[in-house]
């Protein structure tokens, strides 16, 4: 089950993250939960595998948002780096292994729901 504490072990700013949830725990777990979820790491994922540089920055913007709003910040650090990679671009950077960083850090995320 996710809590307060795990996310804060995870690296978290939940202090910041309740207070953009008007300080209702159960409101900001639900809104961690459901970003987790979020389709776009998926699509993310694809699109960078693709080589599809205007999707992956669609994708990786709009999870930069989700993420960020929710102050996850081990997932949103690597997030926000290739958002900004991604930016202006008509090519497929190399990405390096952000993508996979993002991934491992959705894994560790998604292993506090447990």
């Amino acid at each position: 089950m996710l809590t307060i504490d795990k996310l804060k072990e995870y690296g978290a700013n939940t202090q910041e993250g309740l207070a953009r949830c008007m300080n209702n725990e159960a409101f900001y777990l639900r809104m961690v939960s459901m970003g987790l979820g979020d389709k776009n790491f998926e699509r993310l994922q694809k699109a960078v595998s693709e080589g599809d540089t205007k999707e992956a920055f669609e994708a990786a913007h709009a999870l930069k948002g989700v993420i960020g709003n929710l102050s996850l910040t081990p997932l949103y650090a690597p997030l926000s780096e290739l958002t900004e990679l991604l930016r202006g671009k008509e090519e497929m950077p190399d990405t390096g292994d952000l993508t996979d960083r993002i991934m491992e850090q959705l894994e560790l995320a998604h292993a506090l729901e447990a």
